[in-house]
C-alpha cells in the first residue's frame, strides 16, 4: 500500500473502491476492518451503510451517473454477501451478538421497491443477533409474500421501502400480512423521518434503521395484529376518490402537461428526444408523489419532494423553473379535486420562494 492509502480511513477506502468500480478492493477493505477488530455489525452499519448513503448523495449532487450509482450499490451488496459468508463460516458466527434460535423473520421490500440494500443490511444484522432470516430481496409482490408466509410461518415480517410513492402498495402488503396473524415491522425512508406513515398505515412497529429494528425485536415479540381490515378503515379520506382518480389518470395527466409545456415553457421545443423523455419521467414522478400525498393526506410529502426535485434539476443544469408551469397545468386539470388543487398550490408557493432550491418565479 502507498502512504496515501494507509492514511485513509476505512470509510474513505471503501468509498474509493465502490466509486471506481473496484469490487476486489471493496471486499478487502471490509475484511480488513473485520480482522482489525471491528465487529461484523459495526462493519455493516458504520462502514458499509454510511458509504451507501454517500453514493446516493453523490448521485443527487450529479457527481455520479445513474450507471455509476448502480455499480457502486451492487459492489456494496456483494461486499455484504462476502462478509456474511465470512462470518457464517467462522465458529458459530464468531461475532457473537446473540444466542441462536430467537425466531424466524421474513425480510422483504414492498412490490415496486428496488432499493434493496437497506433490507439486506437488516437481514444480516438480524442473522448476527441469532434470528433465522428469510431474505426475499427487492420488489416482492404481496401475493408471493403471503404465499411464503403460509409456507414458513414466520414470527414476523419486516418490510422495507425507500420511496414514498410505494406507500399505497406498502399499506396493502401490511394489511395482507396482518390478515395472516403475522405482525409487521416497517422501515425505510418511505415511512417518514419519524415513522409517521408507519403509524398511519397501521404497521405494528417502525424502526429508523437496522440497529433500531434489531434492538426492538430483542426487547420482545411484537403483538399479534388485530382482525383484518381494509385500507379505508385506516384512511377514511380515501372515500373522496381523489387518490384513485389521480393514480388511474396518470398517463393522461403526463401527456396533457407535456403538451401544455410547449406553450408555457418554449425551451421544451428545442429539447432532444432524450431530454423530452427525461422531462416526461419527471412529470410522471411528480404525479406519483401527488398521488402518494393524496393517499396519506399529507401535503408536506408532496412539497418536500418538489423542493428536492428542484435541487436535483439545478445540480444537473436543468431549468428548475419549468416545474412551476407544469404544476400550474396539473392544477388546471385537477381543479375539481380540492385536496389535489390545494397541494399543488402549496407546492407552487414553496417553489416560488427565492430560498427554496434557489428557485424564483420567472416568466418561462
Amino acid at each position: 500500500m502507498t502512504h496515501s492509502t494507509l492514511s485513509l480511513s476505512p470509510q474513505d477506502l471503501l468509498w474509493r473502491a465502490v466509486s471506481t468500480g473496484d469490487e476486489h478492493a471493496a471486499t478487502i477493505t471490509v475484511f480488513d476492518a473485520l480482522e482489525h477488530g471491528l465487529p461484523a455489525q459495526e462493519v455493516l452499519l458504520e462502514l458499509i451503510a454510511p458509504v451507501q448513503r454517500r453514493v446516493g448523495e453523490e448521485w443527487a449532487a450529479n457527481r455520479l451517473t445513474v450507471a455509476q450509482e448502480h455499480a457502486a450499490s451492487a459492489i456494496n451488496d456483494r461486499a455484504i454477501a462476502a462478509l456474511s459468508h465470512r462470518t457464517a463460516s467462522a465458529a458459530g458466527t464468531a461475532t457473537g451478538t446473540g444466542a441462536a434460535g430467537k425466531g424466524r423473520v421474513v425480510v422483504a421490500c414492498v412490490d415496486g421497491e428496488w432499493h434493496g440494500l437497506p433490507a439486506r443490511l437488516l437481514s444480516e444484522v438480524l442473522k448476527l443477533r441469532g434470528w433465522t432470516v428469510d431474505h426475499l430481496g427487492a420488489q416482492v409482490t404481496t401475493d408471493h409474500l403471503i404465499e411464503h408466509i403460509h409456507q414458513t410461518g414466520p414470527d414476523l415480517v419486516a418490510l422495507s421501502s425507500s420511496i414514498a410513492t410505494r406507500l399505497p402498495t406498502a399499506h396493502a402488503a401490511i394489511n395482507a400480512v396482518q390478515a395472516t396473524g403475522t405482525p409487521v415491522l416497517v422501515g425505510g425512508a418511505a415511512f417518514g423521518r419519524h415513522g409517521q406513515y408507519a403509524a398511519l398505515l397501521g404497521a405494528d412497529a417502525w424502526a429508523p434503521d437496522a440497529k433500531a429494528a434489531a434492538d426492538r425485536l430483542d426487547r420482545g415479540p411484537l403483538k399479534r395484529p388485530a382482525q383484518a381490515h381494509q385500507p379505508i378503515d385506516d384512511l377514511p379520506h380515501l372515500d373522496d376518490q381523489e387518490y384513485t382518480m389521480v393514480a388511474r389518470t396518470k398517463s393522461r395527466l403526463v401527456r396533457t402537461v407535456m403538451a401544455g409545456l410547449e406553450d408555457r415553457f418554449p425551451a421544451l421545443r428545442a429539447y432532444t428526444p432524450a431530454q423530452r423523455g427525461h422531462t416526461a419521467e419527471d412529470i410522471a414522478h411528480i404525479t406519483d408523489f401527488l398521488a402518494a400525498a393524496l393517499y396519506t393526506d399529507d401535503p408536506e410529502l408532496f412539497t418536500t419532494f418538489l423542493t428536492w426535485t428542484a435541487e436535483i434539476l439545478t445540480a444537473r443544469g436543468v431549468p428548475a423553473r419549468s416545474l412551476i408551469p407544469a404544476l400550474d397545468i396539473l392544477g388546471e386539470e385537477l381543479k375539481d379535486f380540492p385536496r389535489a388543487a390545494g397541494m399543488l398550490a402549496q407546492a407552487t408557493d414553496r417553489l416560488a420562494q427565492p430560498h427554496s432550491g434557489r428557485l424564483v418565479r420567472e416568466q418561462a
